[in-house]
């Protein structure tokens, strides 16, 4: 009987975790399209597409400490509210007014809005369970997370095809009113006015994180991990649409991430338990290169299988999707090495009682690697596999002949993180040792 009550979660769980399933559902699909929206309806060329794309992700994993301070201190309902108000207006004014002029301040008010979800959602979670419940809650919040990136990349896919990119941005705009409704009729105040760190507080717990040098040392390393990780967003859709063709389906490659992490991370997770987070680190470090390598090896496929390759007979595609997949497949399974045992890491690193407030910027490597993944991006594609209305049918002939070139590129960062990444539990093992000697 008391094993059945710890299960009860109170409304307010449910309705915030109903709540992240249409935000996450609204956000992938625009953000996996965000570069050809940016590019084909706005008219920024590859380099600037990138760029805006990259800070808009990089805010995102920024600015939650500082939104979530903020939202302690004017109560987790009007917060919730004002998010959703924010991301309902940024989508459909990113949708309904494409011009450069607006972009740039629509995709703040929608990295505002963002990190207001990212902050209140999670701690709704922590502040609706108990010692008992939490585990269980989390998983919940991760299943409704991992739900919601992967409908609304499945929709992504139907929409560019049937009504364009814009309708993309409309059914964005139209999930996040949705759970501005759900959030005023059913979301209750959970939150305890003043319990949280003031926005100095958090400032300077970003300042101590950026000072220690073996944190700020490890979240460059690992940026190198999500350098990689971020072209599902940057690189690729641009890349299969101009190698493959129209018809290709991004969206629904880049489902296959998700679906790897949903299935594979426990089962990981629990495989490495025995050993030290690092160790478990460094080899989704090693299968990074390794991806990165397969989603350069369309042009050996297709040297012996031909343009369509047949999938145990049940249907074809074409090497670069094939490719694309095998690489995002080893991606996700690098993940699961990765994630977990990082923030299992890093919050052993905090001082004592300050775990929550460092694990607020464990992410501070998301920042960075959208910034220079999503830079990175927008060169390469400019040198490799440029955007066919700037080619002439002459050059259209072999524009795209060393396209595959962009991923040896992230092979080498790859190499160099995991290699980075040996060398540093190497060091540090050692000063454990002797410290505890």
């Amino acid at each position: 009987m008391t094993e059945k009550k710890s299960f009860k979660f109170p409304q307010a769980f449910w309705t915030a975790n109903i709540v992240e399933l249409f935000e996450r559902a609204a956000y992938y699909a625009v953000f996996i399209s965000i570069t050809l929206y940016l590019s084909r309806v706005v008219g920024f060329d590859d380099i600037d597409a990138a760029w805006l794309g990259g800070f808009f992700s990089a805010g995102l994993y920024f600015l939650p400490p500082f939104t979530g301070a903020f939202a302690d201190k004017i109560g987790f309902r009007k917060a919730v509210m004002l998010a959703f108000s924010l991301l309902t207006i940024g989508y459909f004014s990113l949708g309904a007014l494409p011009y450069k002029i607006v972009v740039v301040p629509t995709l703040i008010v929608l990295m505002f809005g963002g990190s207001f979800i990212k902050s209140i959602i999670t701690g709704t979670v922590a502040k609706t369970t108990d010692e008992s419940t939490r585990a269980k809650g989390y998983s919940i919040f991760y299943a409704m997370v991992n739900v919601g990136a992967f409908l609304g990349k499945t929709f992504a896919y139907p929409l560019r095809i049937e009504w364009g990119l814009v309708s993309i941005n409309y059914y964005a705009a139209s999930m996040t009113f949705i759970a501005l409704i759900v959030v005023i009729i059913w979301y209750k105040n959970v939150d305890i006015h003043g319990e949280g760190k003031s926005l100095a507080e958090v400032w300077s717990g970003l300042i101590r994180v950026v000072t220690n040098f073996r944190l700020i040392l490890l979240i460059i390393i690992v940026t190198g991990f999500w350098i990689i990780q971020h072209q599902l967003y940057a690189t690729m859709p641009k890349y299969v649409l101009r190698t493959v063709g129209e018809h290709a389906s991004p969206e629904w490659i880049a489902n296959v991430n998700p679906f790897i992490v949903m299935t594979m991370v426990l089962l990981i997770t629990n495989m490495m338990r025995k050993v030290s987070a690092v160790s478990s680190m460094s080899v989704g470090m090693f299968l990074m290169p390794l991806s990165a390598l397969l989603m350069a090896s369309s042009g050996l496929l297709e040297s012996f299988a031909g343009e369509s390759v047949s999938i145990f007979g049940l249907f074809s595609a074409h090497p670069v999707t094939i490719m694309m997949i095998a690489g995002i497949v080893v991606q996700g399974l690098a993940e699961c090495f990765i994630s977990p045992r990082y923030l299992e890491y890093f919050s052993f690193q905090a001082p004592k009682g300050e775990e929550g407030l460092y694990l607020g910027f464990s992410h501070l490597h998301s920042f960075l690697s959208s910034i220079l993944g999503f830079g990175i991006s927008g060169y390469l594609l400019t040198a490799y596999c440029p955007d066919p209305d700037t080619l002439s049918a002459e050059q259209l002939l072999t524009a795209y002949d060393h396209s595959h070139y962009i991923w040896y590129y992230f092979v080498a960062i790859g190499i160099v993180a995991a290699i980075a990444l040996l060398i540093y539990r190497k060091i540090y093992d050692n000063k454990d040792k002797l410290a505890a000697a």
